[in-house]
């Protein structure tokens, strides 16, 4: 079994990405991101600590702003609206999905597509449904630079999405497709889900729910790339898969934590960067 690591995809970006930043500096712009986050989930509080070690590093400042679960819509907006309209902001990120019943349509509306840097706005996921962008959503965008850092091959395989999200399901499915694969995309209505995943050669699990894909969804030579972000009734950081059984019988799989989280903050930081550049 091989265990597909992020750290080493991760850092090669990163160790680019300070140059640019140093070159930034010196001509006066500070690249910023704020984060917006609502209530104190677990696997938001660890993604939040993943994002600010990393541009720590990179020597990217980060502003947290923190609101209580249950704030008001209009009082969630207005605090989003003045993040929005911050001109030292680079880059925006809205940890999604909000607390019931709070809704982000009127932030994916308003964000300004220059510091949108998880494609809340549609006009951006525009780029991605076109296959012309280089871009996409962090977390997906973190799956294909793992898949091309190892070598995948995705051309004509079958991959299998268990997920539907905005946020990775639907986005990764898209870049998959791009790139020559046929895909499957699985969710709550789907029947016989394990044999949707045994069909596959490539499995790409983004359900959000802990432990999800056991050995009874997988088969020898297939690749598992996880990309949950929970936690056990142990409270220990798990993905969607149960990797101690499952890496048993694969013959590659990426590891929580990290795996495809610890990629995910650096192109994040690549994101808020690049917007940084092309406000010059």
């Amino acid at each position: 079994m091989k265990r597909l690591a992020g750290k080493e995809v991760a850092d090669k970006i990163v160790e680019e990405l300070k140059v640019k930043v140093e070159e930034l500096k010196s001509k006066g712009v500070n690249p910023k991101l704020a984060i917006l986050r609502v209530g104190e989930r677990s696997d938001d509080l660890a993604y939040e600590r993943g994002v600010l070690k990393r541009f720590e590093s990179a020597g990217v400042e980060v502003e947290v702003t923190c609101l209580p679960v249950d704030v008001s819509q209009e009082e969630l907006d207005k605090t989003f609206d003045a993040i929005n309209n911050d001109p030292k902001v680079h880059g925006i990120l809205v940890f999604r999905p909000l607390p019931k019943p709070l809704s982000d349509e009127h932030m994916r509306k308003t964000i300004d597509s220059g510091k949108d840097s998880d494609f809340m706005d549609n006009r951006n996921m525009e780029f991605v449904l076109s296959g012309k962008s280089d871009a996409a959503p962090c977390t997906a965008e973190a799956v294909m630079a793992l898949i091309k850092h190892y070598g995948i091959d995705t051309k004509g395989k079958k991959v299998t999405v268990v997920g539907r999200s905005l946020v990775i399901g639907k986005p990764v499915a898209l870049l998959l497709i791009t790139a020559n694969a046929t895909v499957t995309v699985c969710h709550t209505k789907t029947e016989n889900i394990q044999q949707e995943c045994k069909n596959a050669d490539i499995i790409v699990a983004c359900c959000g729910v802990a432990k999800m894909i056991t050995p009874d969804y997988v088969k020898p030579g297939q690749i598992v790339i996880d990309v949950g972000m929970n936690v056990d009734s142990e409270g220990k950081l798990c993905g969607d898969v149960d990797y101690e059984k499952v890496s048993e019988i694969v013959d590659a799989i990426t590891p929580v934590p990290g795996g495809v989280g610890s990629i995910t903050t650096a192109i994040l930081l690549k994101h808020v960067v690049n917007n940084a550049e092309r406000q010059i």
